[in-house]
């Protein structure tokens, strides 16, 4: 469903300026200043609307069908882009996209998460759930990447790596772990954008960079939380509740120091402006592709370490002798 239950007074309000533009154009424009009117009208529900989410509210602002697919940043942010094909093992996986292009002219490899526009592309792209060949088509590409010194730019949008029985028996917990392990170890900058659903060990099997950037409604996290409020409670209504306690949304990751920088995104979401949410994340990008191309590749190996071996830690409490 593209309509979300909180945004009613912001599409009500569209429709009165959409009804009263067209009355404009039967009266000579006599209209024009009551269509301002309403226009800064919207503009502020929506941002108090957009202003109070709940962390469930963001999830579903980050599964919203209009928002734009890392295709659509692919091609908007760079240019001369030549995609690649199969993990040279099993088969494509179209549940990923990779390939070479130019950012700014410089060359680069990009890989993304691609969920699908309409239910026909859903289907054929698997709603964005990689199989193990997905993982090791993105393999491919990371190492290609570091042989040529090119930069990696990712997309992440997934609502997790796929479960079924094929794919485990294919090799999926390898395919993610070995990933995580290789992308580690990757001799050339890499810059993460979690660009809608972050889902599990599906995101990480192409999450791990120098730099994590995340859009402002965009979620991360360990589980979904329709898959916590199943395992806690047996109960999938609980989600709201149980993305509550995960700690998912862009904010929190900023202040739990998973993610660098959260990325602004238009009054009302991407999908309210998909043009202004990809321009956005592209100059975003072009800052953290310029500081990461300026160090040593020793220096760049050092920072990454730096930024991922704290991440888990935490300090017991005592209780005090009385």
């Amino acid at each position: 469903m593209e309509d979300l239950p909180f945004e009613r007074p912001i599409l009500e309000l569209e429709s009165q300026i959409e009804n009263l533009r067209l009355l404009d154009d039967q009266t000579d424009g006599t209209l024009k200043a009551n269509i301002r009117q309403l226009e800064r009208r919207l503009q502020q529900i929506t941002k108090r609307v957009y202003d109070k989410l709940s962390t469930w509210e963001r999830v579903l602002v980050s599964r919203h069908p209009k928002r734009p697919h890392s295709l659509e940043y692919i091609e908007a942010v760079t240019t001369d882009f030549v995609e690649i094909h199969g993990d040279r093992l099993f088969r494509d996986d179209l549940a990923v996209i990779t390939g070479l292009a130019r950012f700014d002219g410089r060359p680069v490899v990009v890989v993304g998460q691609q969920k699908g526009a309409d239910m026909k592309e859903k289907v054929k792209r698997n709603f964005g759930m990689m199989h193990p060949e997905g993982y090791r088509k993105a393999l491919r590409a990371f190492h290609m990447a570091e042989r040529f010194q090119m930069p990696v730019l990712v997309f992440v949008d997934t609502p997790g790596a796929y479960p079924g029985i094929g794919a485990e028996e294919r090799g999926q917990a390898e395919a993610i772990a070995r990933n995580v392990r290789e992308m580690s170890l990757l001799k050339t900058p890499v810059i993460v954008s979690v660009i809608g659903e972050g889902g599990s060990g599906g995101a990480l099997g192409v999450g791990v960079g120098d730099v994590v950037l995340i859009q402002e409604y965009a979620v991360y996290s360990v589980i979904s939380p329709e898959g916590c409020a199943a395992i806690l409670w047996r109960d999938n209504a609980k989600a709201p509740e149980a993305a509550e306690a995960l700690k998912i949304t862009a904010p929190q990751l900023k202040e739990l120091g998973l993610v660098d920088e959260v990325v602004r995104e238009p009054i009302g979401g991407a999908h309210r402006n998909p043009a202004q949410a990809i321009g956005i994340l592209k100059r975003v990008i072009r800052r953290r592709i310029g500081e990461l191309t300026q160090m040593s590749i020793d220096e760049l190996m050092e920072n990454r370490y730096k930024k991922y071996r704290p991440i888990g830690e935490y300090a017991e409490s005592r209780p005090s002798s009385s």
